[in-house]
């Protein structure tokens, strides 16, 4: 029986227990299913797991706790390598087996027999659009329909290929990347519009000779992109005299396309592509062929700029969450920008991509945004927590997993919230993970967030000298902490980027505060005192700002008195 992968219990008392994971694996507190588990929040029936060569599935078996994946409640889904699944208080970590790599297939290209026309063509890109899906004549030959086919063919794996990604960037090389595996192109570019601008500008090209400079005639791509036309040209003196001496291009281009990135009507900007040398490299089929392809992309951009759009919208909405948390408690103001700040040191000093950087940027804002649940008494108490109201501030990482988990584009966060809390040597909170069951984003916010912690000021005590919280941290090493995360914060330390972040925070902090309306950061001179009046300049509220341990903050009430 094939083996898919498997499932690897990290807690309780199953921790270390491995199960194959083959055509079906059943989860829950019954004896009788494959991977039992004791936990009282585990149902009978909880869940099953289903392999088969087309992927692993997870399914909720209306389980009366839920099912979570990868922070996510989920009444089904496919598990992808290194899954963090959850069932009760039990972590699941699901390792797909690697399949064997199978080879890249590239649509070819078949040779038209049409007659490639010479010097310059121009069609309605709409009319060709139209004309490549048209249905063959009846009088086609055989070997017509077998190139219709293969070209038919060509263009579906290309666009899946296009449709798949879902960034800009992606969706660019994607595009240009398929087109050369269909035409004889040297070069490409895709040039979009600006917001309502019209103007065109490049946002991607791709060039076989990194020494060769492109230079695209402006009278073709105004053409294209004003009257969505489509253009091919195989004669560059007949292309020079389309815009008044302009060239084509400077590097003996011998052909030439360009074609309107259209979308519902509205042109997004255009696609265009040569060759060097080779006479009449270009045919009609060619043109249709990079039609059909730039419609797909058209819809890809589209989609992509709108994920852009919305992904920031959701971004700022949380921001203004850990922007609200903060204002909760005036005494910690800072301490969300100065975390993610030294988490970026310490991944740049772990070698991490700057992909991964920018993930933990957002990682860092959003950790603690499962405050918002706690009760503000508890939050803001000016003394030592008690048990119980630790015990109740203890449940902010799951409460800021909640709060991300139906946002598509924040899911990758949510393990900066959910396991930031989690130590090394499984003392910690809210499953009581250790070592390497700890995913890496937990770990790394673990330290900054402690670092932090140590050398801020509270009511109830001093903060600490930098250099004193570092060597407590590394006191801690392989016990509270990842010994590879400490090593990383050490480095930045050692480096002069870990003091900087604080002293640029703090003497910020000296003379601004956070409006406690809405959370716009606001600036006054350093002869401003304590009691005096401040506008917000965006929420036009007028503010008191008071003075408490040295720090400034601001109240949306007059003061009684002033320290």
């Amino acid at each position: 029986m094939a083996e898919y992968g498997q499932l690897i219990v990290l807690n309780g008392a199953q921790e270390g227990q491995v199960v194959p994971v083959r055509e079906k694996v059943t989860i829950g507190r019954s004896e009788s299913n494959t991977l039992r588990l004791t936990d009282l929040q585990v149902s009978r029936r909880h869940a099953v797991v289903l392999g088969s060569g087309q992927g692993v599935i997870i399914k909720d078996l209306d389980s009366g706790n839920g099912l979570y994946v990868r922070g996510v409640r989920v009444t089904e889904q496919l598990l992808e390598d290194g899954d963090m699944i959850r069932i009760g208080k039990q972590q699941i970590r699901f390792e797909q087996k690697q399949p064997q790599e199978l080879g890249s297939c590239k649509a070819p290209v078949e040779k038209s027999a049409i007659e490639a026309p010479s010097s310059i063509e121009s069609k309605e890109a709409s009319v060709l659009y139209k004309s490549f899906f048209r249905s063959p004549h009846s009088s086609a030959s055989a070997i017509e329909l077998k190139g219709l086919q293969k070209r038919l063919q060509a263009v579906y794996i290309a666009n899946q290929a296009i449709a798949s990604e879902q960034s800009l960037d992606k969706v660019f090389q994607t595009v240009i990347d398929q087109i050369f595996s269909l035409v004889k192109a040297h070069n490409g570019l895709i040039l979009l519009k600006q917001d309502d601008k019209t103007e065109l500008s490049v946002e991607f090209v791709h060039n076989r000779d990194p020494e060769t400079t492109v230079h695209v005639s402006s009278s073709i791509i105004t053409r294209v992109f004003e009257n969505g036309e489509a253009i091919l040209t195989n004669s560059a003196a007949e292309g020079m005299g389309m815009g008044g001496g302009e060239s084509i291009i400077q590097q003996n281009i011998s052909s030439s396309m360009c074609v309107p990135l259209t979308h519902q009507s509205e042109c997004l900007g255009v696609i265009y592509v040569d060759n060097h040398g080779l006479d009449n490299a270009f045919n009609d089929s060619d043109l249709e062929l990079l039609v059909a392809l730039a419609a797909s992309a058209a819809s890809a951009i589209k989609n992509a700029q709108y994920l852009k759009q919305l992904e920031q919208s959701y971004q700022d909405t949380l921001l203004a969450l850990a922007n609200a948390i903060e204002l909760r408690d005036h005494y910690t103001v800072g301490h969300t920008w100065r975390v993610t700040n030294i988490a970026m040191e310490m991944a740049r000093e772990l070698g991490w991509d700057e992909e991964k950087i920018k993930e933990v940027q957002t990682g860092g804002v959003l950790h603690d945004v499962g405050k918002i649940a706690v009760d503000n008494a508890i939050l803001c108490k000016p003394a030592p927590l008690t048990e119980e109201e630790f015990a109740q501030m203890k449940v902010h990482p799951e409460r800021g997993a909640d709060l991300l988990r139906d946002i598509k584009f924040l899911k990758p966060m949510i393990p900066y919230c959910l396991y930031h809390h989690e130590k090394w040597d499984g003392s910690g909170y809210p499953f009581g993970l250790k070592e390497e069951y700890i995913p890496q984003e937990g770990r790394l916010v673990a330290v900054a967030d402690a670092f932090d912690a140590m050398t801020s000021t509270r009511p109830y005590r001093k903060g600490m000298a930098p250099e004193r919280a570092l060597n407590k941290i590394i006191e801690k090493k392989g016990t509270q902490f990842d010994p590879l995360m400490v090593d990383a914060l050490e480095k930045a330390y050692k480096k002069g980027k870990i003091e900087q972040i604080l002293q640029d925070y703090h003497k910020s902090e000296a003379c601004s505060i956070a409006c406690p309306f809405c959370s716009t950061y606001i600036r006054f001179e350093e002869s401003i005192e304590a009691g005096s009046q401040i506008r917000c300049n965006v929420c036009h509220k007028t503010i008191y700002l008071l003075q408490q341990n040295g720090r400034f903050y601001g109240n949306l009430t007059p003061p009684n008195g002033v320290e």
